[in-house]
């Protein structure tokens, strides 16, 4: 597909000259939902809508979380104008449209369900002058935080099921924010590709279990994660998987850690991944057959609206000279509200998860993820506008 770009420059965009042009811009990109008869790299999904795409969508095979402190002296209006950059981008971007001024326009052509996702964390509020709906986690006694992968004032979420459309994309929008910001860290992420597995398998971590089965589904997902002016908050936490202990383990043991089977991610206490763990079922020895200590027995939410949306991704470095692998997941958690939902279950996990012993949370940030636009409009643009 292709599309001649309307006539506003990027020094227009970046100096704010051109807002009254941004409709236009935006409106010239179509907003198509991907469909089974999309191949893989031509599919796309809408971004204008009153939800910002990207959180309730099945997650692609990439992913690329950048973060970014803001310069010093940034203010509303400086924000603002970053933020109609970088939505006019974003909204070309994921429907094959090369963004403005782009020099390698070709590598934009085939979008591969690509979705751009933003986050303001406290810092971008505080330099706006308004109160944050969001604020740092409490410190937790298991986490080992390195500042290299927390924090941050503004988070771009870039999936798509193409590492090449992620790279070019996560280039052209760090382009977009280097005047009114620096890159503070980048996580890069991956699951199955796709073709794999058929959409509805639950993602599998390094560590070999699957994430994600009690995830809210269907009905569940809005009352858990959206507010009602479309908004929600996301928190993003590296957690390295200590491998090199973890396969010391038998299969057994690696079970009762977790409280599913390894293979089929059934609970103890049943045969099929999305049975209802039954806590009150004993073994032949008298035990509950889900521990008290396990990782699902932590992580139990009942009510569905205080549920957390698990969006994870795998991330594997280098190994070290000796070999010891450098590995494990970006977890990242869309919710209404932090303090209400992901707070009480990570203080559960903390005090008595024995996975703990082979999981270790090296970083951690928050985000406020406002409401999505229209075609006229901004990502943003209550907040800022």
């Amino acid at each position: 597909m292709t599309l001649k770009p309307p006539s506003v420059s990027r020094r227009g965009l970046l100096t704010g000259g051109a807002a009254a042009g941004l409709g236009q811009v935006a409106a010239a990109a179509p907003a198509t939902a991907a469909t089974a008869a999309d191949d893989t790299g031509t599919a796309t999904v809408a971004f204008h809508g009153p939800r910002q795409a990207g959180v309730a969508q099945d997650p692609p095979a990439h992913a690329a979380f950048a973060a970014f402190t803001l310069a010093p002296g940034a203010d509303r209006a400086a924000l603002g104008r970053m933020m109609r950059l970088l939505t006019d981008d974003a909204a070309r971007l994921t429907q094959g449209v090369p963004a403005l001024g782009d020099t390698d326009a070709t590598l934009a052509v085939l979008p591969a369900r690509l979705t751009v996702t933003f986050g303001f964390g406290p810092g971008l509020y505080r330099a706006a002058r308004l109160p944050s709906p969001v604020a740092d986690l409490p410190k937790f006694s298991i986490d080992r935080l390195q500042s290299r992968w927390s924090g941050g004032d503004l988070l771009l979420q870039i999936c798509a099921d193409d590492p090449l459309t992620v790279a070019h994309t996560q280039r052209m929008m760090i382009k977009d924010a280097r005047p009114f910001a620096a890159v503070r860290w980048v996580q890069q992420g991956f699951r199955r590709s796709p073709g794999v597995q058929s959409p509805e398998h639950t993602q599998r971590n390094v560590m070999g279990q699957l994430d994600g089965t009690a995830n809210p589904r269907g009905g569940e997902i809005d009352p858990a994660v959206w507010n009602p002016d479309g908004s929600s908050t996301l928190v993003v936490r590296r957690v390295r998987a200590e491998m090199e202990t973890w396969d010391k383990l038998s299969v057994t043991d690696k079970e009762l850690a977790v409280g599913r089977r390894m293979e089929s991610g059934a609970p103890l206490s049943g045969t099929l991944e999305h049975d209802r763990p039954d806590f009150a079922v004993l073994d032949e020895t008298g035990l509950p057959k889900i521990p008290d200590f396990s990782h699902v027995t932590r992580a139990r939410v009942e009510d569905p609206r205080l549920k957390i949306l698990r969006r994870p991704y795998n991330y594997d470095g280098v190994p070290d000279a000796s070999g010891v692998p450098d590995c494990g997941l970006i977890f990242a958690a869309y919710q209404r509200d932090i303090v209400e939902q992901f707070v009480p279950i990570q203080k559960r996990l903390a005090e008595k998860d024995l996975l703990n012993e082979w999981i270790t949370p090296i970083g951690s940030a928050v985000f406020a993820v406002p409401p999505g636009c229209a075609e006229d409009g901004w990502i943003g643009e209550q907040v800022l506008a």
